[in-house]
């Protein structure tokens, strides 16, 4: 379907096809374990551990990555890397709980989507967004705490831009930028305070985060929980699109061994 083109949607390509793959044909698409693409990559400079085990310092971010590919030996780098009783978000390639070991505990195991821009997808700075930096951090950890997003730390909007909107001076929405793989950003911690919900914020903040990520020649993607029918609807509406089913995966350490 081709839509029309007009001067106030100069972001918008012509068709709803979805945007150019960076990917060289015959290898690991990034999105397929995006964390280590992060990781390995743009991210490279946050990255702690091994070739086999990597990590975003603690208060970062929860993801810890391995590649998509491992063998046994890789539980005893993630143990070694973030220590024992430790809660994680694991990423990694789609057999990778096959070979969890018996004194490790799955604490979370559900079902996401992966969105991925179309061309359908507006983008275009937004006159209201203020960029949010430290000074705003205690009024970020706030707003997430009281909308759940999704975890988001003291030095999370490290990871790129973050963009929020003010009323009366209170942070009331805001948006980010959270996993990076080449060629790709994550739009992410999209919430709104309930009392000014239903005011679009949230759309206008992800099109002025995906012109940011546009201009650099990259391509917006976003996950959501398969339960977040709304936020999957409105993704979808304006302009992303389903790209595979994923999982999300979070897992609890073995305790320390006594001696």
């Amino acid at each position: 379907m081709v839509h029309p083109v007009t001067a106030a949607q100069t972001d918008r390509p012509e068709t709803d096809r979805p945007e150019a793959d960076p990917s060289a044909a015959g290898t690991e698409h990034p999105l397929d374990n995006a964390a280590w693409a992060s990781l390995t990559g743009p991210h490279a400079h946050f990255a702690e551990g091994t070739a086999k085990a990597l990590r975003y310092p603690a208060d970062v971010s929860p993801f810890v990555a391995v590649p998509s590919v491992v063998d046994a030996t890789v539980w005893a780098e993630v143990n070694q890397l973030v220590g024992p009783n430790q809660i994680i978000a694991l990423s990694g390639g789609p057999d990778l709980l096959d070979q969890l070991p018996s004194d490790w505990v799955v604490v979370l195991r559900g079902e996401g989507v992966q969105l991925v821009a179309t061309d359908a997808l507006i983008t275009a700075p937004d006159p209201e967004a203020v960029e949010l930096g430290a000074g705003d951090i205690e009024e970020m950890l706030d707003l997430v705490a009281r909308t759940q997003p999704g975890p988001f730390l003291p030095r999370t909007y490290q990871l790129g831009t973050y963009l929020g909107i003010r009323r009366g001076g209170a942070l009331v929405a805001m948006a980010g930028e959270r996993l990076h793989p080449p060629g790709w950003t994550e739009i992410s911690a999209v919430c709104t305070d309930p009392a000014f919900r239903g005011q679009g914020l949230a759309t206008r903040l992800v099109r002025a985060i995906g012109h940011g990520i546009r201009e650099r020649g990259e391509t917006p993607l976003m996950h959501a929980a398969a339960t977040n029918s709304n936020a999957i609807r409105l993704y979808e509406s304006i302009g992303f699109a389903l790209r595979r089913k994923a999982e999300f995966v979070g897992l609890q350490t073995p305790p320390e061994q006594t001696r």
